[in-house]
């Protein structure tokens, strides 16, 4: 069906809306594909065989609709290191401070010890096993959410596989696209997540105009929570749009109850944009944590990967024990539009029929 929001990424998909939902929560993944968007499932923290059962859960409740996974690529860190030879790297002095925070804020210790030892950001082996699935499934799309997937893309291509490369600067989308990726992200400073420090309305149409005449389509990211977001991205020349946040507080979301309940209070200022969390700059809801890694007696944060295993255990803990003072999760400067738990069906309604009232206002003037 054409229309306003018809672009050439629902075209390319084969979806009636050009809206994409980040998500760690399949149910929200097949809530958002069943009802005309796409999904890319962020599958950075779960082990090969954890990702191959929940592609094929997928694939058991989409009909057929394509959707995405999201993984990392970090170029940064070692080869191949054990999680007892990256945390014996990690400073005395940094484990004191981690200390103080948790004895300070009566953090509790967590239920059982963070389970890091899979996550595809530690070492490059790691998340080389984890792409491997998404070769062996033939997933749709594959997103990076963290490096360049330039290496992977003669293969990918083989296997009939899109491969999506997520940006923070025009220079990485014009690398990207001259190796052939097949979609770009581009991602302002309002995102959630491990961001860059370009606003959102100055890279989305320098990226644009990046990839003008290549036939790649450009997926605006960075506080895009409303229609009026969607349609501005599209009057900034973007194919679609990236979403995060909007989905954290939704029905399907596997985020506990506390936490939905501090993100649907957070307010933008709320959110703070820093790398005391994994090493990385990323944008979160302020916490403890950040206040202390603020401060003038923290020492210098991490190289990645060992500040993520640094904050493992203040963040696990939160968690377990419901400690909703305590708690952060990746969130964007949009979050303030996030003040309902909805269904993530009425929600993805919810934004195309703003985004067709601003353009019906448009037409009409």
């Amino acid at each position: 069906m054409n229309g306003p929001l018809h672009t050439a990424l629902c075209d390319r998909l084969g979806i009636e809306y050009p809206v994409v939902a980040f998500t760690h929560c399949k149910d929200v993944a097949v809530a958002v594909i069943n009802s005309g968007g796409f999904a890319v499932l962020g599958e950075a923290m779960h082990a090969p065989d954890r990702i191959a059962a929940d592609i094929r859960w997928i694939r058991e409740r989409v009909g057929g609709k394509p959707f995405g996974i999201d993984l990392v690529l970090p170029s940064s860190v070692p080869d191949d290191r054990t999680v007892e030879q990256l945390l014996a790297g990690i400073p005395q002095g940094h484990w004191d401070f981690e200390r103080m925070i948790r004895n300070k804020y009566d953090v509790p210790a967590p239920k059982e010890a963070p389970n890091l030892h899979i996550w595809g950001g530690l070492d490059q082996k790691r998340a080389l096993a984890q792409v491997e699935v998404v070769f062996d499934e033939r997933v749709p799309v594959f997103a990076s959410g963290l490096g360049s997937p330039a290496f992977l893309l003669e293969r990918a291509h083989q296997l009939g596989i899109q491969v999506w490369g997520l940006v923070g600067r025009p220079r990485q989308a014009k690398k990207q696209i001259a190796a052939g990726t097949d979609a770009i992200i581009a991602q302002g400073y309002d995102a959630a997540g491990h961001t860059g420090n370009i606003g959102t309305f100055s890279i989305v149409p320098q990226v644009v105009d990046i990839a003008r005449g290549t036939g790649v389509p450009v997926i605006a990211a960075g506080g895009v929570t409303t229609g009026r977001h969607l349609a501005a991205a599209l009057a900034l020349g973007a194919d679609g749009v990236w979403t995060g946040s909007l989905w954290l507080a939704s029905r399907e979301s596997d985020l506990n109850l506390p936490l939905k309940e501090r993100l649907l209070e957070a307010e933008t200022e709320d959110t703070v944009y820093s790398d005391c969390i994994s090493g990385y700059t990323m944008r979160t809801t302020r916490c403890p944590w950040h206040d202390e890694w603020l401060g003038p007696e923290a020492p210098e944060v991490l190289k990645p990967p060992l500040q993520m295993l640094l904050s493992a255990n203040y963040i696990q803990g939160s968690l377990d024990y419901q400690r909703k003072d305590l708690m952060t999760e990746a969130a964007g400067q949009g979050i303030h539009y996030v003040t309902e738990m909805k269904p993530a069906r009425q929600i993805l309604s919810d934004l195309v029929d703003e985004a067709l009232d601003v353009c019906e206002r448009f037409a009409t003037a």
